[in-house]
C-alpha cells in the first residue's frame, strides 16, 4: 500500500531543487500596475517563443493578471531579494516609488535594473492541481549582464557560471550557490 504524500514533507523535499525567481506583472483595467512572485518561470518553446509560470490557484493578484491578457516576465538579479520580498506578500503597495516603464507590446510593467523581462499575451492556462499554468507568447524581449537570483532551502542566492572570478555574494544570509 503506498504512503500518502505529506505536503509538508513534499515542500522540504522540493526545497533541495534551487529556482529562480521573477516577479509577473501587468496594468490593470483601470491602469494600475499590478505584479506577483514567481519561482516557478520556465521557458516552454522557442517556435513559436513561448514561456510559462505557475501561480496559485487563489492568486488574487493573477486574478486581475489574467483578466488583462497579458503579462511581463521581470527575471530578478541577484541583488533584488528585497523586491522578491515587497512583492511576495499582500499589500497594496508593491509599486510605490517603485520605478519602471511600459513594455514595447502589452505596457506591462518593466521593473528597473532587471536582470531581463519578457513581454507576453496568454496563449492559454490550464489547471494543474492548486496552480495554474499559464503560457505566454513573447512579443519583446530584454536583457543586461548579471547574475541571477535564486531561492533554495528557504534562502536566496545566486548561480556561480563558468568564468565567474568573484565569489557567490547572497542578498541574504544562508545563500544557495
Amino acid at each position: 500500500m503506498r504512503r500518502a504524500i505529506e505536503p509538508h514533507e513534499y515542500r522540504s523535499l522540493l526545497s533541495a531543487y534551487p529556482t529562480g525567481v521573477s516577479i509577473v506583472t501587468a496594468l490593470s483595467d483601470e491602469g494600475w500596475p499590478i505584479g506577483l512572485t514567481i519561482g516557478t518561470f520556465t521557458s516552454v518553446s522557442l517556435d513559436p517563443p513561448l514561456v510559462g509560470f505557475l501561480p496559485a490557484r487563489d492568486s488574487g493578484t493573477w486574478k486581475q493578471i489574467a483578466a488583462t491578457g497579458s503579462f511581463c516576465v521581470n527575471v530578478l538579479a541577484e541583488e533584488q531579494g528585497p523586491l522578491c520580498q515587497r512583492f511576495g506578500v499582500r499589500p497594496d503597495h508593491r509599486f510605490y516609488d517603485l520605478p519602471w516603464h511600459a513594455a514595447p507590446a502589452t505596457g506591462s510593467p518593466v521593473l528597473e535594473d532587471v536582470l531581463a523581462w519578457i513581454d507576453c499575451t496568454v496563449e492559454s492556462v490550464v489547471g494543474a492541481g492548486d496552480h495554474w499554468f499559464v503560457m505566454g507568447r513573447v512579443h519583446a524581449y530584454g536583457a543586461r549582464d548579471g547574475r541571477p537570483i535564486v531561492f533554495c532551502r528557504g534562502a536566496f542566492g545566486t548561480v556561480r557560471l563558468p568564468g565567474d572570478t568573484a565569489p557567490t555574494t547572497s542578498s541574504t544570509s544562508g545563500a544557495a550557490t
